[in-house]
């Protein structure tokens, strides 16, 4: 089964960060222009929802809420930048896929996310198929101090976790403070600011076992996403 364990932390020169396991190239088709082609092959896991449309339904930036036990994160969804990303988590909000999972991951040192998008809250779910890299925005992103060509993914950042080249599913990262990591994920997004002092609440108290990298001290879950 493919694994999405993704963001697995390595020791860069000054601190550290996240990395997939290689480059990709950005594989978006027209990207900003509507009826984008996207491909969504089965990637040989159970799978547990309708796969999305092959041409992208959104262009340009799109309104969205990712709504948690916490409170509201209103997010802005970049489809110009990542069109067929966009489809695939709007097709997942719109199946209720997202609705009730739990936000599985927290990091607190040399990156700070908060990872979401898993239904088995294991780290390696996902809903059956993969998709490619759409790296426009992440490319896009200013150098970042640490070097070695990672970029600074600012707060607020919405971005897809993957396992490697080309494995998105449904697993993503919300970004409550800056961030070292390589243009290796994808971003399709951002979060208001409102919506980000929410991730940074529950950031604040820390993981269930005090360590750098685990499930959140506070229990998150995700009562729902919404999509304009």
């Amino acid at each position: 089964m493919l694994k999405r364990a993704l963001l697995t932390a390595v020791l860069l020169t000054t601190g550290t960060t996240l990395a997939a396991c290689g480059g990709s190239d950005d594989t978006a088709k027209d990207a900003g222009a509507s009826g984008v082609d996207c491909t969504y092959q089965p990637d040989g896991s159970q799978a547990s929802v309708k796969r999305p449309s092959s041409t992208a339904a959104y262009d340009g930036d799109v309104s969205a809420t990712l709504t948690l036990d916490s409170g509201a994160v209103p997010l802005t969804l970049h489809a110009g930048d990542a069109p067929c990303t966009v489809n695939s988590f709007a097709s997942l909000a719109k199946q209720g896929y997202f609705d009730g999972t739990t936000c599985h991951r927290l990091t607190t040192d040399g990156i700070f996310v908060l990872q979401c998008g898993d239904p088995t809250g294991s780290g390696s779910g996902g809903p059956g198929y993969a998709f490619d890299d759409e790296l426009k925005g992440a490319k896009a992103l200013q150098d970042d101090p640490v070097g070695q060509g990672a970029k600074t993914y600012a707060a607020g950042t919405v971005a897809m976790a993957n396992a490697g080249p080309n494995t998105n599913g449904s697993q993503f990262f919300l970004v409550y403070a800056d961030s070292p990591l390589p243009p290796d994920y994808a971003v399709f997004g951002t979060m208001d600011a409102a919506g980000l002092q929410v991730v940074k609440d529950v950031a604040a108290l820390g993981t269930a076992t005090g360590e750098s990298d685990g499930a959140p001290k506070q229990p998150v879950t995700i009562k729902g996403v919404s999509v304009s």
